[in-house]
């Protein structure tokens, strides 16, 4: 098997560890996934079979101790918190790795990918200490009391913009040469070129970024439990505090006892299944 212009080669004796490496560590990482869901269900099946799963959307609140356990503002403030980080992350990051790609100076491209790759190694408690000192006073002012969804949004968009931005300049540098200099050929200009040939050749690798942004904002804790409010209510607006279902497990696990405990794991399971409903959804989508 060839694998570059060298003509260099594996012996079959080497090809046919690697592979088998490769399928071993797949069933390693579906194993852990597998281990993990069923560590959840086993902790949350106690409380699930004494209440049912109805009333985990039905009960009057989220007051665990008093035998009150609706996840429904925390599963809504979740949903809002994450799809409205990846609707402000997704075109602002594919854009930004459009002109550092295409339209930018050498220069600039190289210093715009260093910062972006600074961005993306910054610790999430960072990003929530800059948005609870700077972000929630900005909005306090425009509409009391600042810590609100729209805080939420704005730093999980600054967040999980580094993903989306790496992995389309990622997968722009993957289209061939031979693509652009047929697309000349045809008289094409350069954003002609960038949204008929570059955008569907790595339409791939694009919504990989996008989904893996999706997933980090759905599973980020500290950030959004410092700037967004931790009320838990189903919000009315921009300007309305909220609780997400991994702020919630965060804030109550270290004292949580019997069924509140199994009840956060019930908040843990449901998130998996927002994650894996969501990834299907768009797996679907842009097949």
């Amino acid at each position: 098997m060839t694998l570059s212009k060298h003509n260099f080669s594996f012996p079959f004796k080497i090809e046919s560890l690697i592979l088998w490496l490769l399928r071993l560590m797949t069933v390693v990482s579906g194993t852990i996934i597998v281990l993990m869901s069923g560590f959840l269900l086993w902790e949350a099946l106690p409380l699930v079979q004494e209440i049912g799963i109805l009333r985990f959307f039905t009960d009057e609140s989220w007051h665990p101790t008093s035998n009150n356990y609706n996840l429904v503002p925390m599963i809504l403030g979740t949903l809002l918190t994450s799809l409205g980080a990846i609707l402000l992350a997704t075109p602002a990051g594919i854009l930004s790795a459009i002109f550092s790609h295409y339209y930018a100076p050498p220069f600039l491209a190289i210093l715009y990918r260093r910062l972006v790759e600074l961005l993306a190694g910054i610790p999430s408690v960072v990003y929530g200490f800059w948005g609870l000192v700077v972000l929630v006073p900005l909005i306090n002012q425009l509409h009391p009391p600042g810590s609100s969804l729209l805080a939420g949004i704005l730093i999980l968009s600054l967040m999980i913009l580094p993903t989306v931005t790496l992995v389309a300049s990622s997968s722009f540098s993957s289209v061939p040469t031979s693509y652009f200099q047929s697309a000349r050929a045809l008289g094409l200009g350069q954003w002609g070129i960038i949204w008929g040939v570059v955008l569907p050749a790595s339409k791939s690798g694009v919504i990989a970024g996008i989904i893996l942004a999706t997933g980090r904002a759905l599973g980020e804790t500290m950030a959004v439990l410092m700037v967004a409010g931790n009320v838990v209510q189903v919000p009315n607006s921009l300007f309305a505090p909220v609780r997400t279902l991994t702020a919630n497990i965060a804030l109550e696990m270290g004292y949580a006892t019997a069924s509140h405990r199994s009840a956060l794991f019930v908040s843990g399971l449901m998130l998996m299944m927002v994650i894996a409903g969501l990834m299907i959804i768009v797996r679907k989508q842009w097949r």
